[in-house]
């Protein structure tokens, strides 16, 4: 990915990098991908790991495998490229690629934004009230009954 993002830069194309667990995809997600698109030319999403996305979300989560999370993200149209990595931030594969654009919620602080300080720029999105995972699990929990 390292030699491909080189390459679109060599080319004058910019790249645009964002990440997250995207463990059940909703349309807050597809808004930032949008959103990344129209800020440039080349989108690579970061993709924590199912060993990730346990150690930050716990070990009920995720719901969907990462194999499944990543064939999700790369079917959707604005996503040129997705990297998947077992820390628990992008910080490693944000220095490898250095980014053009860093794209993250708008509900992240700037400076809690890990590769604020590695990428060109950093944007942030304003999310969609009420459109999260975690909402959505909630909703399917109370709908069906919590089951333990």
């Amino acid at each position: 990915m390292v030699t491909l993002t080189r390459r679109y830069k060599r080319a004058g194309k910019r790249v645009v990098f964002t990440n997250g667990c995207f463990d059940i995809l909703h349309t807050g997600h597809l808004q930032i991908f949008y959103r990344c698109k129209q800020l440039g030319d080349i989108l690579v999403v970061g993709l924590n790991s199912d060993k990730s996305v346990c150690r930050i979300k716990g070990p009920k989560r995720p719901v969907v495998p990462e194999l499944d999370r990543a064939k999700m993200l790369a079917a959707l149209t604005p996503v040129d490229h997705v990297v998947v990595y077992n820390e628990d931030t992008p910080e490693k594969v944000i220095r490898a690629l250095v980014p053009d654009i860093l794209v993250k919620g708008g509900d992240w602080k700037y400076n809690d934004i890990i590769g604020h300080d590695i990428a060109g720029e950093t944007v942030r999105i304003k999310v969609i009230a009420g459109k999260s995972t975690t909402g959505i699990i909630k909703k399917i929990l109370n709908a069906y009954g919590k089951k333990k």
